[in-house]
């Protein structure tokens, strides 16, 4: 991840075991900030397991053993459905008061550069790319900090609330991120 962050590939190709992080979670996080195609690979046949791996981000799941040439086949339809790889396409968000540089990590608000924290960046990158939806508090918390944090609200909460002081015009009554109580929050880009 610390890699994406300064360089954007066309396409990850990751297996689910590694020495870090799991390759659910980067797909997972990988979700959160991007929508850059990613392939697993992986010894685990079980269906559950291509489910779970799908589900959590991953648009292809390739089995062990595989030929060469089925992956690099499954390369070439993963890029060939993927948004057009111009650069700008996969690099600048654009939705209503907000302008995202995912590559240089700027964010601007009506115009206005607004520096964020990375947590902040990523937790708003993941409300743009899912303007008016509600969010509960569960997907946000393992979208952004993995799976082991999703029963930690407050946690989310006061995140939150540094986020709104940096991007609302009045944080007291928020016009982007609104609460949906008891159940998380939904995002609206404004104009």
């Amino acid at each position: 991840l610390e890699l994406f962050q300064l360089w954007t590939p066309n396409l990850v190709v990751t297996d689910l075991s590694m020495p870090n992080m799991g390759g659910l979670e980067l797909c997972r996080r990988l979700r959160a900030i991007s929508d850059i195609p990613v392939i697993v690979l992986s010894v685990k046949g079980e269906e559950a397991i291509k489910i779970e791996a799908l589900d959590a981000g991953a648009d292809d799941y390739v089995t062990k053993p595989f030929g060469m040439g089925e992956l690099l086949a499954r390369v070439r339809a993963t890029l060939r459905r993927s948004p057009a790889l111009d650069g700008e396409a996969l690099t600048i968000l654009e939705e209503g008061d907000f302008r995202i540089d995912l590559e240089a990590r700027h964010v601007a608000v009506r115009g206005q550069e607004v520096h964020l924290s990375p947590k902040e960046f990523d937790l708003l990158v993941y409300f743009v790319r899912h303007p008016g939806k509600v969010l509960p508090h569960r997907r946000l918390l393992s979208a952004i900090w993995g799976g082991n944090y999703v029963e930690q609200t407050e946690y989310l909460r006061v995140f939150i609330r540094h986020l709104r002081k940096k991007i609302e015009p009045n944080p007291a009554k928020p016009r982007h991120i609104l609460t949906e109580p008891w159940i998380g929050y939904r995002f609206d880009p404004g104009q």
